[in-house]
Formats: C-alpha cells, sequence, structure tokens
C-alpha cells in the first residue's frame, strides 16, 4: 500500500470572522473545526500529519496536541507558500500527500478514503476533490478542456466571465503524488491579484510538465463548505447538528425534534432513549438506555444511567445513576455523585457531593459538599452550610436519616445513621445514630398581643 501523508493549513487569522478567536478554533457542535478535521482524516491510515498553523499558532498546536506534527508559516503568502512549510518533514519521502484547509469540518471519512483511492487507482500525480454548486461565487474554478480533462484552477479574482461561468468548483481539498507536490511548488510564481503563491497554480504546472491530472467530484456539495465568516459557521453547525442526529436515530434513539436538539460529536447514547426538544447534550456524555431527557435540558459530560429521567434541568461533570428522577429545574453542578433510584426534585441544586441509593432532595434544597448515605429523606428548603467565606467543610449524612424542612446543617457535621432532624434547626454538632436533634428556638405564644399592636397603628 502507497504511504500517505496529511497537510493541514491552519494558519490563516480569518479576519471575516471577526473574533479575536483564531479561525480554526471556532467550533462547530462544540468542537474546534480544526479537531474535526484532524480526526476524519487520520481514519484512512495516515503515516504523517503536519499541520501549519501561523496566527495564534501555539494556541492552535495545545488544541490539537500530539497526533500532528507542526510547522509555522510566519508569513501569510498564500496556500502554495504554507504547503512549502511541511517541506522540511515531507520532502524526501515517497506516496501520497493530502491537502486539507483546517476551516472545512464537514468533509467525512467516507469522502477522504474515496479521494485517496480515485487518487491511488489513477495513478495521478494531483487530484482535486470537487464539487457543483448553483452559486460558485468566492471560490475557485475547475477549468477543463474539450475532452473533460482538468487543465486548470482559477481563482474568483483571475477569472474572466466564461470560467466565471463555470460551477465546478475547486473545494480546497487535493490528493498529490508527494514528490511532484513539492517540485512543482517551487516553480509557482506570485503574479496574480493577491501577490500569493497559490497551490492551485501546482495543477496547472504539472499539466504543463505532462503528468496526469484528475478530480473526484463529491455529490455532498454541504459537506465541502469552507468555513469563513459567522455565517457559513452557522451553515456549519446546522449541518453537522443534522448528520449527529441522524445517526443517533438511526441506531434506536428517539429525538422527538431533531431541529431543536443539539447533541455533541463525543456524545456516546443507547438504544430507547428519548430525547424531547430544546435539550443540549455535549462533551464527553453517555446516556443508557431508556432514559428520557429533557424538554429544555442541558447536559454536558456526565453519565446518566438506564431509565433515569432528568426534566427541564441542568447538569455538568457529574456522574448520575439508574432510574433516578431530576427536576425540573435542578441544577447538578460539577463532581456530583448520584446513586441509583435516587430523586432530585424542582429548584435543588447539587454540588461536589454524593448522594445514595434511594435518597431523596425533593425540593428548595442546597447540597454542597456533602456525602450523603442511602434512604435518606432531605426536607424541602435544607441547606448544607459548607462555606465559612474562606473554606468549603463537608456534611455527612448517614444511612436513613431523616432531615426536616428548612433545616441548616453546618458543616463540617455528621448526622449519625437512622437519626431525625426536627424541621427548622440549624445543626452545628454532630448528631448521633438513631438520635432527634432539635435546634430551634422554644415557641413562646403572647396571647392578644397582635391585637394591641394593631390598636396601636
Amino acid at each position: 500500500m502507497t504511504n500517505r501523508y496529511a497537510v493541514i493549513l491552519a494558519a490563516g487569522q480569518g479576519t471575516r470572522m471577526k473574533s479575536k478567536l483564531y479561525k480554526v478554533l471556532h467550533p462547530v457542535m462544540g468542537r474546534p473545526m480544526v479537531q474535526h478535521v484532524l480526526n476524519q482524516v487520520k481514519t484512512v491510515n495516515l503515516d504523517e500529519i503536519v499541520t501549519v498553523v501561523g496566527f495564534g499558532a501555539d494556541t492552535v498546536i495545545d488544541k490539537i496536541g500530539n497526533v500532528s506534527k507542526f510547522v509555522v508559516q510566519e508569513e501569510q503568502l498564500g496556500t502554495g507558500h504554507a504547503v512549502q512549510q511541511a517541506e522540511e518533514i515531507l520532502q524526501d519521502k515517497e506516496g501520497t500527500t493530502i491537502v486539507v484547509c483546517g476551516d472545512t469540518p464537514l468533509i467525512t471519512d467516507d469522502t477522504y478514503q474515496e479521494l485517496f483511492d480515485h487518487h491511488e487507482k489513477e495513478n495521478a500525480k494531483a487530484t482535486i476533490l470537487t464539487t457543483k454548486i448553483d452559486n460558485p461565487t468566492g471560490y475557485g474554478r475547475v477549468i477543463r478542456n474539450e475532452t473533460g480533462e482538468v487543465e486548470r484552477i482559477v481563482e474568483q479574482k483571475d477569472a474572466n466571465e466564461t470560467e466565471l461561468a463555470v460551477n465546478e468548483i475547486n473545494t480546497g481539498t487535493y490528493c498529490f503524488d508527494n514528490q511532484a507536490l513539492f517540485q512543482a511548488l517551487k516553480e509557482v510564481s506570485n503574479d496574480n491579484a493577491q501577490g500569493e503563491y497559490y497551490l492551485p497554480d501546482v495543477i496547472e504546472i504539472l499539466r504543463g510538465k505532462q503528468q496526469k491530472v484528475s478530480a473526484f467530484i463529491t455529490a455532498n456539495d454541504e459537506e465541502t463548505l469552507g468555513v469563513n465568516d459567522r455565517v457559513a459557521l452557522a451553515q456549519a453547525e446546522k449541518v453537522m447538528k443534522k448528520r449527529i442526529n441522524e445517526k443517533h436515530m438511526r441506531n434506536g434513539v428517539t429525538i422527538i425534534d431533531p431541529d431543536h436538539t443539539y447533541i455533541g460529536p463525543d456524545v456516546i447514547i443507547e438504544q430507547d432513549v428519548l430525547i424531547h426538544p430544546g435539550s443540549i447534550i455535549t462533551g464527553e456524555s453517555s446516556i443508557k438506555s431508556n432514559a428520557e431527557i429533557g424538554p429544555h435540558t442541558e447536559i454536558a459530560n456526565c453519565s446518566i444511567g438506564e431509565g433515569t429521567v432528568v426534566r427541564q434541568s441542568v447538569a455538568n461533570d457529574s456522574r448520575i445513576g439508574a432510574r433516578v428522577k431530576i427536576g425540573p429545574y435542578a441544577h447538578i453542578r460539577p463532581q456530583a455523585s448520584i446513586g441509583n433510584e435516587a430523586k432530585i426534585g424542582n429548584f435543588v441544586e447539587v454540588k461536589k457531593s454524593v448522594i445514595g441509593n434511594q435518597s431523596k432532595v425533593s425540593h428548595l434544597s442546597y447540597i454542597g459538599d456533602a456525602e450523603i448515605g442511602t434512604n435518606v429523606n432531605v426536607g424541602c428548603g435544607t441547606i448544607t452550610v459548607n462555606y465559612d467565606g474562606k473554606n468549603k467543610y463537608l456534611t455527612t449524612i448517614d444511612d436513613d436519616a431523616f432531615i426536616g424542612c428548612n433545616s441548616n446543617l453546618v458543616a463540617p457535621v455528621t448526622i449519625g445513621k437512622g437519626s431525625f432532624v426536627a424541621a427548622g434547626s440549624t445543626i452545628t454538632k454532630d448528631v448521633p445514630k438513631d438520635s432527634l436533634s432539635v435546634g430551634r428556638a422554644r415557641q413562646e405564644n403572647k396571647e392578644g398581643y397582635a391585637k394591641r399592636l394593631k390598636n396601636r397603628k
């Protein structure tokens, strides 16, 4: 099998994005565009990936990580100049090199594989990934001769009227014979309207040497979208959202309203999960079978167990067990661990806490920095008072305890197994197991006093 290499072009600032964030780092469905490109292209068994960086090089390198080698394009002198920066790594290698723009996040691994296969089958020195669109404005045109062979690519600003009428466009993705690529790049000139070194000029140079140039036309023009501004970014987001949702639905997930459901590319969802409209599921979340999510629920980086229901709530960076009921309007903050068959009700906030199996925090409570055992009932309005203005402290509630409504548990404090805390108590000392703890002022009734107050007014 022929050796395969990739050059990812990620050096541009992307001025049309009008953003401080470098263009290729703008996210599509929560993942940077360039990361989509790398994840898809590396599936074709590449021997080497070289990413060309420029603006924000350190930030881009940090995001991509060690899946690629990097070269820096100090001056932005065009796509041909950008590819030349990879010469120091690839110049002596034999095989096929694919060149891909870092702002084309929608191209699939299947298309990359088909492009490689077509290029190698045709024994071409260069193969262009092309597509046909109704409005080719802004794209380079693929110019063919009378026999249908590719002659050259003409950029929009350099095209005449006849060339502008051509609707077959260059997507900016190519396969090259590696040696032919770097030899031809030495002959590329910057004699054009932009004063730049265009990579497409390699095509004309190879044709002039009677080398074979091919084109692979993809029928799916939407996947070749290049993201140059916020409008295109929104289009890419829409396409990616549809693609992801359709994958889950074909795998047995019910998504009631796919147009208003957002699922990140790294989310894992098992069969027979039901997702209601307005749900946003992102990060490395996983959802087991028969769970029900939404409506209007946000989940990020959470594992959710079988048969769990999460309604109108927000959950982040937490583990939620099986057959749990959450919401409506609950907030599960990072580092929460909720056991099987637990209940987290409306207007409950849980942060960095363990809640055991069959325990209930039904409504209007704050549970922070707590360890709650099994079969515990936490009454309405309970607060674990975990913060003294400087440090956070732990509240421990052992199995089978019962916490009455409107209780303040001032940490550090432990409520023993099977104990009761009376409603309205402020608990500042540990409660032994099987005890009743009352921490409130004794009630005193002053008969007739309210009438005297009214008469005084």
